[in-house]
């Protein structure tokens, strides 16, 4: 932050579409701190031009030498309050100082001899289990297969008009995350799949903008990792002097009062964001994530069939072609998807849109641990990420 970084490619080139949105649908002063950080010359940085943000290394200054506390209930929190209150915003000061982190159980379900973990709602992980717990009984023998690839949407489809309907905070859920992934609702929603896509709809189980990361070391201490401003640039509401962009995390509620996810105060609406991990027996396998909103679960579902029922490695697991389901029975691919097995797709009634890009396919990051213990890593090709070995 103080002394500058390069802008790489992919980032470079959502700043840019960052900047470009915010130029054409921004106004106001509340705004103006956020051209003055981020387009500090009247323009997006260009890729390999170095940009610079003093606040923001301030601002990092002050939570360590405070261990957060300036953040919380010091200087930063009544700077970002006063500012809040200028805008018209409902963030306040006591809003920061009565936060407290949450410690979580991770949930799970068992695919195929692995255990795969993710956060429990109001995260969208379950998303992703609900799918492997569908696909788990299914011999898939090729990957590049009409059949393979057929399943695995329909598994997506059914799993996430679940997770929409159903998830938000969790102790607010009219549902429990243990009969969304019993193996008997399983079994009912595979029962569903057929030979032509499905219009999907939720089930009724019985009632009882992002940055992804891994590290491993050599004494077996692994962290899978995930922060999020969303939609690139978050609100576009910074805090002068401070470079704090101001998240919009908050954007996936209801406001019908009847929806599982309706918006409330204090109460933690559905959230994209979920960082993954894999073991087997009592041993960790190692973290992997997929960034990308609501492609995340559906990327989590593809890297872990790639990694157990394909056989790929950490590297070649991330770079396989990628689809994900839009709506109904549309999915988007990308362009070098097979064309064969996409033309094989739409005779069985899915409707495919060919991605423009790889940006709306996600990001992931992967590190696995053999047994042999040997720390095995893969970096997509969709980002500027990269694996560090030291």
């Amino acid at each position: 932050a103080q002394n500058g970084y390069p802008i790489s490619p992919t980032l470079g080139q959502y700043w840019q579409l960052g900047y470009n949105k915010f130029k054409e649908t921004l106004s106001g002063e509340e705004f103006t701190s956020w051209f003055k950080t981020f387009a500090p010359d009247g323009r997006a940085p260009k890729i390999g031009e170095i940009w610079r943000s003093p606040g923001h290394a301030d601002t990092l200054r002050k939570i360590a030498e405070t261990k957060a506390e300036s953040f919380y209930r010091g200087e930063l929190a009544e700077r970002i309050d006063a500012f809040s209150r200028q805008c018209g915003g409902h963030l306040s000061k006591d809003d920061l100082a009565a936060y407290a982190p949450e410690w979580v159980t991770p949930i799970r379900v068992h695919y195929k001899g692995y255990h795969v973990w993710e956060i429990p709602p109001n995260g969208q992980g379950i998303v992703a289990l609900m799918a492997l717990n569908i696909l788990k009984e299914d011999d898939f023998l090729a990957k590049e297969s009409v059949d393979t690839y057929h399943r695995q949407i329909e598994a997506m489809k059914l799993a996430f008009v679940d997770g929409l309907k159903y998830v938000t905070q969790r102790d607010q859920m009219k549902v429990t995350v243990e009969d969304l992934l019993s193996d008997q609702y399983g079994a009912a929603r595979r029962a569903l799949i057929g030979e032509e896509a499905l219009m999907p709809e939720p089930g009724e189980p019985v009632r009882s903008g992002t940055v992804y990361l891994a590290t491993a070391d050599g004494e077996g201490n692994m962290v899978s990792f995930i922060q999020s401003n969303y939609m690139g640039f978050g609100s576009g509401i910074v805090i002068p002097g401070t470079g704090i962009s101001m998240q919009n995390r908050g954007h996936t509620f209801s406001l019908d009062p009847n929806h599982h996810n309706y918006l409330e105060p204090g109460k933690k609406t559905y959230h994209t964001i979920i960082p993954g991990f894999l073991t087997k027996g009592d041993q960790a396998v190692g973290p992997f994530g997929v960034m990308g909103g609501f492609m995340q679960p559906q990327g989590h579902v593809q890297v872990i069939m790639n990694t157990i029922d394909f056989h790929l490695n950490p590297q070649a697991s991330l770079d396989a072609p990628r689809w994900q389901w839009i709506e109904g029975k549309i999915i988007e691919v990308e362009r070098d998807f097979p064309e064969h097995i996409a033309l094989a797709l739409e005779r069985k009634g899915h409707q495919i849109k060919w991605g423009m890009g790889p940006g709306g396919f996600g990001r992931g990051q992967i590190i696995w641990r053999t047994d042999d213990g040997v720390l095995v890593g893969g970096t997509d090709h969709r980002t500027d990420g990269t694996v560090a070995v030291w």
